[in-house]
């Protein structure tokens, strides 16, 4: 989301450390990746202050302050560079020194933590029949960020839950706001809306795609898919049958057995 040159960078949305934090909480429980900047100390004369936090996510979210200028902007580079590394650790100290390196007047120095937030791993769960209506929820209490979104009248129902979302609607425009880094699952009741959602996932490269259905309807899906250009790697990477080989057979059962198996991927 954040490409581009200096000009193109956010402009943080002033907030007390407090307010920081609190966003930083429920961006990271809505699926954001998140990092989180914090001035550990300074030396000299700097417009830092220890305490003081900055929030950058990859939904856009830009809240905080840690002294604006070039240890602000330097800062937010570094942040951005966090968010577009799959594998970045999980915190890191930088010191900046403000007048050798940054050419601030004041010419102190700050060192500034900048932390990787644990985030729910974002999920959309395409239909809500009777297996989607309990992996939804399961999938929610698993730590996941849930959107489950079918375009039946009747089929969602009403509920508050945390990190579940449930939408009536077109999958398609539902999905636009699903973080890429996470899962897309399709389990409708009609077998071609299940191949479009798979092409749709594929293409908008989801870390995770899978499917409920059984290896012919696999062996099927992956045929069009070839038929379609989709290279062998996109091919083979999709999940069906779903979920972990426990013998399932109801539909809690096979709820069950799914949220294990992408408990499993999350942890690896």
């Amino acid at each position: 989301m954040f490409e581009g040159g200096h000009d193109e960078l956010p402009l943080p949305r002033g907030a007390e450390p407090t307010e920081v934090l609190r966003v930083a909480s429920e961006r990271a429980e809505s699926g954001a990746r998140v990092i989180l900047a914090t001035v550990l100390a300074r030396r000299g004369s700097t417009p830092s202050t220890p305490g003081q936090k900055l929030l950058l996510a990859d939904d856009g979210t830009c809240v905080g302050t840690i002294g604006g200028g070039a240890i602000e902007r330097e800062s937010l580079l570094a942040m951005r560079a966090l968010l577009a590394d799959a594998h970045a650790p999980p915190s890191r100290i930088q010191t900046y020194k403000l007048g050798a390196e940054l050419g601030m007047c004041c010419g102190g120095g700050v060192d500034v933590l900048f932390e990787v937030l644990s985030s729910a791993i974002p999920a959309l769960v395409v239909g809500g029949g009777h297996i989607g209506a309990m992996v939804a929820p399961l999938l929610a209490r698993s730590g996941f960020a849930v959107t489950l979104v079918d375009e039946r009248e009747g089929v969602i129902e009403d509920g508050s839950e945390p990190r579940l979302t449930r939408v009536l609607g077109d999958f398609e425009l539902v999905g636009r706001t699903v973080p890429r880094h996470g899962v897309a699952l399709t389990m409708t009741h009609d077998h071609q809306l299940d191949q479009r959602v798979i092409e749709w996932a594929l293409r908008e490269k989801f870390a995770f795609v899978g499917g409920v259905g059984s290896r012919a309807k696999l062996a099927r899906t992956r045929a069009r898919l070839e038929a379609k250009g989709f290279p062998p790697e996109d091919r083979e990477r999709i999940r069906m049958p779903l979920g972990v080989d426990i013998g399932a057979r109801s539909p809690h059962e096979i709820a069950i057995a799914i949220v294990a198996e992408l408990i499993a991927w999350r942890r690896r």
